[in-house]
């Protein structure tokens, strides 16, 4: 496929924004600990959760970006604006691991909480600062709730050759993907973590999501749109939907009495590690039925009640960074003053509110920065030619 055709001539389908945002709320409620408002997300009726949705968004949208970019500018400028968002994505997360880690020690000091250490993964910064500060910096170690963003820096920093290939042969990349997932479950590839370990995001595994959602920029979009045309796709998808939600409900709640023997041992624990393929099929279900029940021309996402989820799922980097801080913040809130549901309420509540807030500001402040708009242009040079000129001034008096 030529490179000038590989990229879709609609405009910004604001689905996206609309579940970016979702999943970015969805991931500040459930990385507060014991917050029953968290049962409002998708985690617990399904395999896959917010960050399934995360990954596969960030995919699309960077391919939707940056193949328009390589069609008009270049493969070497379109790669050099894909390496400095690289670039902006390491510093906020280094800036988040900072803010992040001192607000932890800050708070275990202070107020005695010296288990918060250990709970948030940052007592190695009291004992070894430098080596751990020093691997912090290289990805390898990560705060508890720290673990999405080194993934999508990794996988955006190895997005270019993929995305090179993917705008000529869309479904050889895609294959190349789904190659390198196989093989990392079957020879257990994964970075490794520091003091021990491995990654909770496995790359290797989680690039297949990231690779599915840029495949569907350049070209996927209209066949999963035919597929969900198909009324025994749908029926599949919505059966298997359902499923995932019984067996999801009942090993959250306990009730696993009622399924078939065995049958819990292929879905518990949940491989998110190294993305199970029950979780891919999980989210391809979702994502078949989300396209045939909200179409992109859907008048209500143009509505005055989904703009706070739009405009968070937009500047979905600053929400996401504010969201992690808050959720610790959250945390220690209702760990030192009270965990009651309204207490839970008013933390998530208040959450959301400043994440929002936050969406908003960073739309309006980034707005400062465009220059004025034709029509303005117009209008003062409009107004321009009506003024006398010096000599008609002259002249009149």
């Amino acid at each position: 496929m030529p490179a000038s055709k590989a990229v879709s001539p609609r405009g910004r389908d604001l689905r996206l924004d609309l579940f970016r945002g979702l999943a970015n709320w969805a991931i500040f409620l459930d990385h507060i600990p014991n917050n029953s408002i968290a049962w409002l997300t998708t985690r617990n009726y399904g395999f896959s959760d917010a960050a399934d949705i995360f990954v596969f968004i960030s995919g699309y949208t960077a391919a939707f970006v940056y193949a328009r970019k390589i069609s008009a500018q270049g493969m070497l400028a379109g790669t050099a604006l894909l390496m400095r968002r690289v670039w902006q994505l390491y510093v906020a997360h280094v800036l988040l691991f900072v803010f992040y880690a001192a607000a932890i020690g800050y708070v275990a000091q202070r107020y005695g909480h010296s288990h918060l250490l250990d709970e948030f993964n940052v007592a190695g910064l009291i004992e070894q600062p430098v080596a751990t500060l020093t691997q912090g910096l290289m990805l390898k170690f990560k705060p508890l709730n720290l673990d999405v963003l080194p993934l999508y820096i990794v996988l955006m920093a190895g997005f270019p050759p993929l995305l090179i290939a993917m705008m000529r042969w869309p479904n050889a990349a895609l294959a190349a993907s789904i190659s390198v997932y196989l093989s990392a479950r079957l020879f257990g590839w994964n970075f490794s973590a520091y003091p021990s370990g491995d990654w909770y995001f496995n790359p290797f595994a989680w690039q297949l999501l990231f690779t599915l959602g840029a495949w569907a920029a350049l070209g996927g979009r209209t066949r999963m749109q035919v597929l969900a045309r198909s009324r025994a796709v749908l029926a599949a998808s919505i059966a298997f939907v359902v499923f995932a939600a019984v067996v999801t409900l009942a090993d959250r709640l306990g009730t696993t009495a009622f399924l078939p023997t065995g049958m819990l041992e292929w879905f518990v624990p949940n491989d998110k590690t190294n993305l199970a393929p029950y979780r891919v099929l999980h989210f391809l279900a979702v994502a078949v039925i989300v396209v045939r029940l909200v179409p992109s021309d859907w008048s209500g996402l143009r509505s005055a009640a989904l703009q706070p989820l739009i405009v968070c799922g937009q500047r979905s980097l600053e929400v996401f960074c504010v969201g992690i801080f808050l959720s610790f913040v959250g945390h220690f809130i209702l760990e030192m003053y009270s965990d009651g549901l309204a207490a839970q309420v008013a933390v998530s509540a208040g959450g959301l509110a400043l994440m929002t807030c936050v969406a908003f500001y960073r739309n309006w402040s980034r707005s400062l920065d465009r220059p004025p708009s034709s029509a303005k242009r117009t209008a003062v040079l409009d107004v321009r030619r009506r003024e006398p000129s010096t000599d008609q001034k002259v002249d009149a008096k």
